[in-house]
């Protein structure tokens, strides 16, 4: 080859690397976003999320109300087994833990304390005529769904 050919050849080589640069650089460029492209996304993603976030709530609210029923059932039950074990209704809630009916006092799900209102009444299971816990509610002042107080479940 000549010195003359090498040139033309190098040359070329530039032009040829600076057309696949400049291509390169346009496709750069050409992949990316608009502004309006990111805020119609954007807009969509927060339509969506205010149409999801009350049914959200909502299915919360319905556990945490589910959770409740059971709790209050299931102590009422523990209750009503420790006076028939006992033959005497038990002073607290705190009594069915020390004889081992429940673990622990469960948490007041719409509380979310161990603060439950219990109703205190004649023991029809002692000879002396004592009294017990008969009952247990939420003490929560909240309305359910239901649109009945929780305090009255």
């Amino acid at each position: 080859m000549t010195g003359r050919n090498r040139r033309q050849e190098a040359g070329g080589r530039r032009q040829h690397k600076s057309k696949l640069l400049s291509a390169h650089r346009v496709f750069l460029v050409a992949a990316g976003f608009t502004l309006l492209e990111l805020m119609i996304v954007i807009s969509i993603i927060i339509i969506l999320a205010a149409v999801a976030l009350p049914q959200y709530q909502k299915t919360v609210m319905h556990a945490r109300e589910t959770v409740l029923k059971d709790d209050l059932f299931r102590m009422r039950s523990l209750i009503d087994q420790y006076a028939a074990d006992k033959g005497k209704l038990p002073q607290s809630l705190d009594d069915l833990v020390t004889a081992g009916y429940i673990r622990e006092v469960p948490k007041d799900p719409i509380t979310d304390n161990k603060d439950w209102n219990i109703d205190t009444g004649e023991d029809p299971y002692s000879t002396e005529g004592g009294s017990g816990v008969i009952n247990v509610h939420s003490s929560s002042s909240d309305v359910s769904t239901e649109g009945t107080p929780y305090s009255e479940w």
